[in-house]
């Protein structure tokens, strides 16, 4: 995992290192990392390593963080090069004429880009497997296993160790399951958090962004430079969880995911109350998913019509294709509908937590396997609604929301804990994420 920022930003006061050391360093690993990054700037990012090193030589530094490096999602545009989307239907693109705002707020704060990372192909997978541009894996014990998508390389650059933190987004857990899968820390925002100008689409209803780093404050560090505000948690004080036991109770569950988040409600009983509750709101929305469907797949698939009906078909992830295809069943009456239900169980969802968090297991089960996934496309499809089925609903409500690496398994598989709140909450999320960071290893 990543040094900190903050431990970074010391090291680059006290001289013990510099920014063009750092880039150095961060290259050569996503060299040596396969299928992390489908673009590497290196010699911008070294150009903006030798001018950090020149502002810290000079005593005026952009920030303390100037000079430390980051990686971006392929969906984010940075000046002089190509927004992939994860896709070769988008080889043909041109290249960015200039940064979208949340990279040019970091800039601004001398956090230097090396490169933009893989994903799931348009953003519209949960398991974060790439034809194209290959599948990054985590390096942790055993066989390969699936990264979580669609955020995958960002997840990947921060578990390797390349970058300290990286930028993803957020459509139904694109940001909180890779996270889960990796053992990273992943914040998915309130929509309205950041300005979305810039960044590639995949269902502009429900698109959010987060950084993805090792530990909470480092998260909370990266949301202010993006948001051009200082950072500036709140006070620590232990939350109150809501705990709904049908969700926990569900089959789909697995064992250990369940075992481990009994564990962790266990630990941080004696320091913060914890009141169980049926979450209406919760179980309204995913009955409403259920039977409508997914309003995001509809949202993407009329953003791709093009290609779906065009001659750049054939280019395109079959296991893609095939949801993207399958979205053709929801009717623009489904979808209104949906809509409508969306904003109605968002505000009584804010009643019923009353101010509270909402704390639950990230995804139901662990990282699966790799291999037998890529070769059974049934099978994948299958695995890939189990993945998200937690995170989507959060996402559905527009929950602000933590994932937290809070153990792993025998095996080493990490296990993830998400801490969620009603719509624009955000702040207290993050605070509340902090406190359990800290319960946690104490």
């Amino acid at each position: 995992m990543p040094e900190n920022l903050d431990d970074l930003a010391a090291d680059l006061a006290a001289g013990r290192t510099d920014p063009v050391q750092l880039v150095e360093r961060a290259l050569e690993r996503a060299r040596a990392s396969d299928a992390v990054f489908i673009t590497l700037m290196e010699d911008a990012a070294l150009a903006d390593a030798h001018a950090a090193r020149r502002r810290w030589t000079r005593g005026q530094p952009l920030s303390s963080h100037d000079g430390i490096p980051i990686a971006w999602k392929d969906l984010f545009d940075i000046a002089g090069t190509r927004t992939s989307a994860g896709s070769r239907t988008r080889d043909e693109a041109v290249p960015a004429g200039c940064d979208a705002p949340v990279v040019a707020a970091t800039r601004r704060l001398g956090f230097i880009p090396i490169g933009k990372t893989n994903l799931s192909e348009f953003a519209f997978s949960g398991l974060g497997a790439n034809p194209h541009f290959g599948t990054p894996t985590a390096d942790l014990p055993g066989a390969p296993r699936m990264p979580g998508g669609s955020s995958s390389g960002s997840a990947v650059a921060v578990q390797r160790g390349i970058v300290p933190a990286a930028i993803g987004t957020d459509t139904a857990g694109s940001v909180r399951v890779p996270a889960a899968f990796t053992g990273c820390v992943g914040y998915k925002a309130s929509q309205a958090r950041y300005d979305m100008a810039g960044v590639f689409p995949l269902a502009g209803s429900l698109d959010s962004l987060g950084p993805l780093a090792g530990c909470v404050a480092d998260c909370a560090t990266m949301d202010a430079a993006m948001r051009g505000v200082s950072a500036q948690l709140l006070p620590l004080t232990p939350p109150q969880f809501v705990v709904d036991d049908s969700i926990i109770d569900d089959p789909a569950v697995t064992a250990p995911v369940r075992a481990h988040f009994e564990d962790v409600l266990a630990r941080v009983s004696p320091y913060a109350p914890i009141r169980r509750q049926r979450v209406d709101a919760w179980h309204r929305a995913r009955e409403a998913i259920t039977t409508l469907g997914w309003l995001g797949a509809y949202e993407a698939r009329h953003l791709h019509i093009d290609t779906l009906t065009g001659p750049k078909r054939s280019l395109v992830d079959a296991r893609v294709l095939s949801r993207l295809d399958g979205a053709a069943r929801i009717s623009a009456e489904a979808a209104a509908e949906l809509v409508a239900i969306r904003a109605r169980e968002m505000q009584r969802l804010r009643a019923e937590l009353a101010g509270a968090t909402l704390i639950l297991p990230t995804v139901k089960h662990t990282a699966p396997l790799l291999a037998p996934l890529e070769a059974d496309p049934a099978r994948f499809a299958e695995v890939n609604v189990a993945t998200l089925a937690l995170t989507m609903i959060a996402s559905f409500l527009d929950m602000p929301g933590v994932a937290l690496p809070t153990g792993s398994t025998a095996d080493g598989r990490p296990l993830s804990t998400h801490l969620c709140a009603a719509s624009g909450e955000d702040d207290r999320v993050l605070a509340q994420a902090v406190w359990l960071e800290q319960r946690l290893r104490s």
